[in-house]
């Protein structure tokens, strides 16, 4: 024979149970409710986010840290290698953003510059998300020259033995700077990039060599 008050307890106790289930997951659809929300809002641009390190767009190759050389001294310069002429500063534009037209865009606004242009726009054989110069130790101080035209670009030391500089168009790329917004002149040292390391103290990067003819893709240039 049941017992009238055992049965009850046991539905009191039961009844409990599912208000704390119904409390517990409550909470946690809440604030599932609540990160979504909040990726969303990061997503679109309506907050900025905590985490200081930028996302990576897919399909885009990683870019590990690399150091940027700093400035080397320079003879009669006591103050700090100046820049150098333009027309001295001898750049390839490639392509590394797979978007077509980018590279002949970015070397139109250099030579425009006078800027001297060693051949003609091309296809990196990577695709990079941030735009990046590359350059051996003769031409750091080219490179530098050539950065100040930019608000944010990285500064990669690689093994070529001349002055050229390579810019590589990332597919997160920005337009130079306008002309006015260049604080470079010719009597006023160059500045260091923050958390420089001296040249001889980096391992630097191959040299990349753009894709050949055959299977270069139509957004060469």
């Amino acid at each position: 024979m049941t017992v009238p008050m055992y049965d009850q307890a046991r539905v009191e106790r039961r009844r409990r149970e599912h208000e704390r289930q119904a409390v517990i997951f409550g909470v946690i659809i809440a604030f599932l409710a609540v990160c979504g929300i909040f990726a969303l809002a990061i997503y679109t641009g309506a907050l900025t986010s905590p985490i200081s390190r930028p996302f990576v767009t897919p399909g885009a190759a990683g870019q590990e840290s690399l150091p940027a050389p700093c400035l080397p001294a320079v003879d009669g310069q006591p103050d700090g290698a100046l820049p150098v002429p333009y027309d001295q500063v001898q750049v390839r534009v490639l392509n590394a953003s797979g978007e077509q037209g980018v590279a002949a865009a970015f070397e139109e606004a250099l030579i425009a510059r006078q800027f001297t242009m060693v051949a003609e726009p091309d296809n990196a054989p990577v695709t990079i998300e941030y735009t990046e110069l590359r350059f051996g130790t003769p031409g750091i101080t080219a490179a530098y020259t050539l950065a100040a035209h930019f608000s944010e670009i990285r500064m990669v030391l690689d093994q070529r033995q001349d002055a050229t500089v390579d810019l590589l168009v990332g597919t997160e790329f920005e337009a130079p700077l306008d002309a006015d917004q260049v604080t470079l002149a010719a009597d006023k040292p160059l500045q260091n990039a923050d958390d420089c390391e001296p040249a001889a103290e980096i391992e630097p990067q191959p040299v990349l060599t753009p894709e050949p003819e055959e299977s270069a893709s139509p957004a060469a240039g």
